[in-house]
């Protein structure tokens, strides 16, 4: 029965973007700035998170604790909330629509590994949440996952297949569990 052989792990296809010492920085000013609780001024976390490439629209609220990959694969649109201890792994595109809310320790995953491979491969896809969404705390959303507009993720809940608009998802895998009717 084959196993995995962790030291044929090979990822060097996979380009992050960046060169390392703009890498290198981002990791220094994402911990001391955006993830700390120190500096709570969402103003400019978003300014940090332009000057290395990330689109942030108007009046976006960055709660402290939140973590993001790399900024320059990233779209927030205007005001979007990202609740505290929120986790954007950005190894390609992460495009957030206008009216999102990711609530606190909710985790947003582009990567993962292929298990049935001996290698562990890297695999990344992108993430689309679309405007009006809704990612429940400590719900995660999976690479390749597009969450339509106004879905909604319920706490603790795993996406691991696109969610369809208007419609609320609960459990893990994530399934419908009603349309999200608003007034």
């Amino acid at each position: 029965m084959p196993q995995t052989d962790l030291s044929t792990y090979n990822n060097s296809w996979f380009r992050p973007g960046g060169n390392a010492p703009k890498r290198l920085l981002w990791y220094y000013v994402n911990i001391f700035f955006v993830k700390s609780s120190l500096f709570p001024f969402n103003g400019f976390k978003a300014f940090l998170l332009r000057s290395f490439g990330a689109r942030i629209g108007n009046n976006v609220t960055i709660k402290p604790g939140v973590n993001i990959k790399y900024p320059w694969n990233l779209t927030i649109g205007d005001n979007t909330w990202l609740g505290e201890n929120v986790w954007i792994d950005c190894l390609v595109p992460v495009t957030i629509g206008h009216n999102v809310c990711i609530s606190q320790g909710a985790v947003i995953l582009t990567g993962s590994h292929n298990y049935k491979r001996t290698s562990f491969d890297l695999m990344v896809l992108e993430v689309v949440l679309e405007d009006g969404v809704w990612i429940g705390a400590g719900a995660m959303v999976n690479a390749g996952v597009t969450a339509a507009t106004h879905a909604v993720l319920t706490s603790d809940s795993v996406a691991t297949k696109n969610l369809e608009p208007y419609t609320i998802y609960q459990g893990n895998p994530a399934v419908k569990t009603r349309s999200r009717v608003m007034e």
